[in-house]
């Protein structure tokens, strides 16, 4: 795990200044520069190139890092790279010229509650472009094992963007209109930086031939398209069935709480950036015993982590929306059932890069098709009686059927099993921590609050967890850190 904590380590702290910038960007000026009926329509929008990244990026981000480690020679290296850079044009020219020839019909389709969208209906696929090579490319160094870089212009590059859009609208140097268009640019930017990068790692020799195993690579590459729309749909369908049934303003408000929500999986994003292809490697090399630690230390470190930010959340959560405006108010429910399932995500491990890994990988499609079924059904039954609680009830209840199959898949077929009595301890800590601290707040300033009380959780939290021993890894570090400071 030493390469792993390493560069997990450095990813989170880049991650979490994303984020960082994220919230100023999500709480703060989206709220007071954008309004809530343009804040939701970038929440619409973004949630919909979100759900088409997976068809342009033709599942290569994740077929890449499957098959690389499988070819032999230097030769295959470059042949299964390069073919890796033309695939995605076998969706992306079909779905643009279906998006221009019919664009009226699409959008009276997906717009009919709120047509005042429809002038930005176009920015969809091109952003989903952006976003699917960016992933291609980040793949590139991944396999490369140089994460940290990819990371922080995925984390960083495009909040610091809308950052700047943002004040240019305050500044009026923007209208809200230009903002929403500029959004076209930043994604560019972000897959123009990456690009760059990924050349600068490993210059690509470009070639049109195909390799030898290529039936595999795109049966692997649809079952991708298939899966990883079915993970992408679980995180953002709701924001694009919401505006079907709601005005576009409720978007805002939901996508404030998913946001607060979402920090809990920075750890698990982090980590996972070099867990994936290690993973790979192992399960190709049919390595069982250090998979299976693997897989353990990642679930458990993961769950120390994922579990600390989940309660700075919940238990600072009714300060929290005291910094923001109060039009915005009325989402602490969202926040609890996306945080819960959000946390469940996290403590799996590298769950989802054993499953797609394995032989067996074609098993899970048919539980992702039900699962896309139930998500829509839900939706549909739970927007209209309870609004945005009931979209992040029926994600909470999507996230546990889905991540539950899998995990029986691994057990079942893998011989894998990512808890051991460590886990049972982690739950203890944070039932206990989260019944010590919830019922009570500081009488100050929401900010000096929340500052003091995430102190004392993370001070409690941190002493439980060394005592008990519950991660080897993380005592290590904390003496290692202890002796430093000795010396």
């Amino acid at each position: 795990m030493g390469i792993v904590l390493n560069q997990s380590i450095k990813n989170t702290v880049v991650t979490y200044l994303g984020f960082g910038i994220g919230a100023i960007n999500a709480l703060f000026l989206y709220t007071t520069f954008l309004g809530k009926a343009h804040y939701g329509m970038v929440a619409f929008l973004l949630s919909a190139s979100n759900i088409m990244m997976p068809l342009m990026a033709f599942g290569v981000h994740n077929t890449l890092i499957r098959f690389y480690s499988r070819c032999e020679t230097e030769d295959e290296r470059e042949k299964f790279l390069s073919f890796m850079l033309w695939m995605p044009l076998l969706l992306i020219i079909p779905i643009t010229t279906i998006t221009y020839f019919f664009y009226d019909e699409i959008a009276f389709y997906i717009l009919k509650e709120n047509p005042s969208v429809k002038p930005f209906l176009w920015l969809i696929p091109i952003i989903g472009i952006c976003m699917g090579y960016f992933e291609v490319y980040y793949a590139w160094v991944k396999v490369h094992m140089q994460s940290v870089f990819g990371n922080l212009i995925s984390e960083i590059l495009v909040r610091v963007v809308v950052m700047l859009m943002l004040f240019a609208v305050h500044w009026d140097w923007l209208t809200k209109d230009d903002f929403i268009y500029g959004l076209v640019m930043a994604y560019f930017l972000q897959f123009a930086v990456m690009k760059a990068y990924a050349m600068y790692v490993k210059m690509p020799v470009l070639s049109f031939k195909i390799p030898h195993n290529s039936k595999e690579i795109f049966g692997y590459s649809f079952f991708i398209i298939l899966s990883g729309s079915v993970a992408v749909l679980l995180m953002d369908f709701d924001k694009v069935m919401i505006p079907a049934y709601e005005n576009i303003s409720s978007n805002a408000l939901y996508s404030v709480a998913i946001f607060i929500a979402t920090v809990i999986a920075v750890p698990s994003r982090a980590m996972l950036q070099i867990i994936y292809p290690i993973t790979a490697r192992l399960m190709s090399e049919n390595k069982q015993n250090e998979l299976q630690d693997l897989y353990q230390k990642s679930a458990i470190n993961l769950q120390v982590f994922g579990g600390l930010i989940m309660l700075g959340i919940f238990l600072n959560i009714k300060q929290i929306y005291l910094l923001i405006p109060g039009e915005y108010s009325g989402g602490i429910l969202v926040v609890f059932l996306i945080g819960l399932s959000k946390f469940y995500d996290v403590i799996l491990g590298n769950n989802n890069a054993i499953i797609l890994n394995t032989k067996y990988y074609k098993w899970v499609l048919f539980f992702g098709v039900l699962l896309v079924v139930m998500i829509v059904i839900l939706n549909m039954i739970f927007i209209p009686l309870y609004g945005i609680v009931g979209s992040a009830l029926a994600t909470l209840i999507s996230v546990i059927v889905y991540n539950t199959i899998k995990l029986w898949f691994v057990v079942r077929k893998m011989d894998l099993f990512p808890f051991t009595r460590k886990t049972l301890s982690s739950f203890a800590i944070i039932v206990l921590v989260f019944l010590l601290f919830y019922f009570w707040d500081f009488p100050f300033h929401p900010f000096v609050n929340i500052s003091l009380k995430s102190i004392l959780i993370t001070l409690v939290y941190g002493y439980w967890n060394y005592r008990w021993m519950v991660s080897t890894e993380i005592n290590q570090v904390i003496n290692n850190f202890i002796r430093r400071l000795k010396s």
